[in-house]
């Protein structure tokens, strides 16, 4: 089933079927991992799609084939409304990069050390042609003010090495959006900054989504954060997404298993932002050995053996609300799920 929006707002990236593979070991005994397993989404005009998963569920690897960091193994991908290569060439890709960008998990390594923060930002407004030559870096310096670095002259000729981790991250976001991109692919930016600015860089880049026009595909292991940031929640496991939905639906009313798990473990306020104490059988999945049915089954408390024999199909819960997950194939088994 395709997970279409909850709006009719124009579509700015489409994933169908998406399928990415890796094979590692070397000499006769290579085995492969199944890091993304088939998954389908779109994102809107000015949406932001939160994409929630523990470590290891393939989070990443979703913005990365997307930018095509890595090439799909399988799958669609579609930029406003047109199908992309699967394999691009140079010339594509330097076309496709200028509607997607990136901003990393790492400020540090996502920067070259050995070249100033001007040099850095001059390099995508060239190649892409934004502006004439003599007017870059007036526009340089505007887009450092716009992410927040202020006054921008005192940043231009700095090196990473001179700045704190929340000025790096915030020359990623310059960075991102000095090519005017419909889509940025956000791979937990706030993870390795103090919790003090962490509010402050989801702020400038929700005033960037308004200002610039920009969607988000904002990745993160933070159910709050995720709320915060997003319109709607996408929630994955192993490789697959298990929930998808708007945002106060999925966090106040989650159906999958597996985000009533994350919802519990997540810091409550009322406790002290102690996380309530969370006992879970079974192990996660081994992504070279995937079991053939829900890669959920073994930690379920719901599991039934019907379970294990095949991956369930995405179910509409409501407008714009899919979860995967047996229990729901006929609406009259809800009333048998209780809160984890």
């Amino acid at each position: 089933m395709q997970v279409k929006k909850a709006t009719n707002m124009k579509s700015v990236i489409e994933v169908k079927n998406l399928v990415k593979e890796f094979r590692i070991g070397s000499l006769g005994r290579t085995r492969v991992v199944h890091a993304i397993n088939g998954i389908d989404f779109e994102i809107g005009e000015k949406e932001v799609l939160g994409l929630v998963g523990e470590s290891g569920s393939g989070k990443t690897t979703v913005a990365r084939v997307i930018v095509r960091l890595y090439e799909p193994t399988s799958g669609k991908i579609l930029l406003n409304g047109e199908e992309t290569p699967l394999r691009m060439k140079h010339k594509e890709l330097v076309s496709y990069r200028k509607h997607v960008q990136m901003i990393f998990q790492d400020p540090f390594s996502s920067l070259n050390p050995l070249h100033s923060v001007g040099y850095g930002l001059t390099r995508p407004l060239k190649i892409h042609r934004i502006v004439e030559k003599d007017k870059i870096k007036n526009k340089v310096l505007e887009t450092l003010e716009e992410a927040g670095l202020i006054p921008p002259q005192q940043i231009y000729d700095k090196f990473p090495y001179e700045l704190s981790g929340g000025q790096r991250q915030r020359v990623g976001i310059a960075r991102a959006i000095a090519v005017q991109p419909q889509l940025i692919l956000a791979d937990e930016p706030t993870s390795m900054l103090d919790v003090s600015i962490r509010l402050d860089i989801m702020n400038q880049m929700l005033e960037l989504k308004e200002k610039e026009g920009v969607s988000y595909l904002f990745i993160t292991h933070d159910l709050a954060g995720a709320h915060y940031m997003s319109d709607r929640i996408a929630i994955m496991y192993a490789g697959h997404l298990v929930e998808i939905g708007p945002s106060d639906d999925v966090i106040n009313d989650p159906k999958h298993p597996y985000t009533q798990l994350l919802k519990r473990a997540a810091p409550k306020p009322e406790a002290g932002l102690e996380p309530e104490k969370v006992d879970v059988g079974g192990e996660v999945p081994d992504l070279t050995n995937l079991p053939p049915g829900c890669p959920f089954e073994p930690r379920c408390p719901f599991a039934k053996p019907e379970c294990k024999e095949r991956v369930p199909d995405m179910v509409k819960i409501d407008d714009g609300h899919f979860t995967r997950c047996i229990l729901y194939k006929n609406r009259s088994e809800q009333n048998e799920i209780k809160k984890v």
